[in-house]
């Protein structure tokens, strides 16, 4: 049973589904409203196939204000998850892994508690990072659902450091996502950058996230209004974020060419990484961005910000950058220096490219290894 409404976790399940597993996978999905920026939700199909196995998308009921009714909207995926799987899937599972505790953990603890299945949860930081924020309602079923747990998974060792407030040590393991360097057309390179009109003394800078706050998109439109120079082209691939339309406009006002470009095709956005000199991440906190693996990948180095698990994954110096988050003059300070050594760029992105293939930050690994841990706790 997994949430797959984000790439990360599409592309684990692939991986796993690689491997020889067979998956059911549950995607709980709210009821849509008539109106409103979530009435999109109406056009989520009941299943849809990917690729060799099917997702299926049951409904619940998502409460707002989100601050007082979370774990209303918690009770109803759990209630609605239990029904839905044990009417719809005849075999018994060995093992339900999901993708964080909050709201996936929780909607299949029940399930699992009543068939006396293992439950393996990977967080990517959101659900234990902002715990201190949730109700007294919604902290407690987390801390139920993290109890219930064979295996606590998580994606940095920053992380790991935040789970072992909650879970014993000996259930606390880093599981790094990754990128597969195959998918990336490295040797096309000038050839992706002509067809993209990008001239050869242009430096492209590559954004990739939501367009919000908490990605650092206000710092990057000052450093970049900062920076003096005509060889800078900019492009931005988001995919979600409440400043989407003021980041939109800040960039069209901006001196130097730019590109914006909403929820992009996977290829198309592995094909902007190529042809990028530089990516560009001043968040102000992450878990291990998965950008940055495809930053890597691509043999792109990485300017980003010196928070959660960034550090574990850029060397500084040799694979890209580090600066201080919400500090717009450091960060076009940064640019400057980067920008001025198209050799040290490119020998930066070739180191982050080594490093990738030498921690084996790839989704085949990562499935390898989540396999090995679903046998554990089968067998304990």
């Amino acid at each position: 049973m997994f949430q797959v409404r984000t790439p990360f976790n599409h592309r684990s399940f692939d991986a796993l589904n690689a491997t020889g597993v067979d998956l059911d996978v549950v995607s709980p999905t709210p009821f849509a409203p008539p109106l409103g920026p979530y009435s999109d939700y109406r056009h989520v199909p009941k299943t849809e196939q990917w690729g060799s196995y099917r997702v299926h998308y049951p409904r619940y009921l998502y409460m707002l204000p989100k601050k007082y009714f979370y774990h209303v909207s918690g009770n109803s995926a759990q209630k609605r998850v239990t029904s839905y799987v044990e009417r719809t899937f005849e075999t018994p599972h060995d093992v339900v892994q999901t993708c964080g505790f909050y709201l996936d953990g929780y909607a299949s603890l029940e399930y699992c508690r009543k068939r006396d299945i293992p439950l393996v949860a990977l967080s990517h930081a959101g659900d234990l990072k902002n715990f201190d924020r949730f109700n007294e309602r919604v902290q407690s079923q987390i801390r139920e659902t993290i109890d219930y747990c064979s295996a606590v998974l998580t994606v940095s060792d920053e992380l790991a450091d935040v789970a072992r407030r909650f879970a014993p040590a000996s259930k606390v393991t880093t599981l790094p996502i990754g990128e597969d360097p195959e998918k990336y057309p490295t040797d096309r390179r000038e050839a992706i950058r002509r067809e993209l009109g990008i001239a050869p003394e242009t430096k492209l800078l590559l954004f990739v996230g939501r367009f919000e706050e908490e990605k650092g998109v206000r710092e990057l439109v000052a450093a970049l209004e900062a920076l003096d120079r005509d060889d800078v082209a900019i492009a931005a691939v988001g995919h979600g974020g409440a400043l989407r339309w003021w980041f939109l406009d800040q960039l069209g006002e901006l001196s130097h060419p730019s590109h914006a470009y909403w929820e992009l095709d996977p290829i198309a956005v592995r094909r902007l990484h190529v042809a990028a000199d530089l990516l560009v991440l001043p968040s102000h906190f992450e878990a291990r961005p998965t950008v940055i693996y495809e930053a890597m990948a691509a043999k792109t180095p990485v300017l980003a910000s010196d928070v959660g698990g960034i550090p574990e994954m850029i060397v500084d110096g040799e694979t890209g950058v580090l600066t201080p988050a919400s500090d717009a003059d450091q960060l076009r300070e940064a640019l400057e220096y980067l920008l001025d050594d198209t050799e040290r760029l490119r020998t930066m992105g070739a180191a982050g490219h080594q490093r990738l293939l030498d921690q084996e930050w790839t989704w085949t690994h990562h499935a390898q290894r989540l396999s090995e841990i679903h046998r554990e706790v089968i067998h304990e």
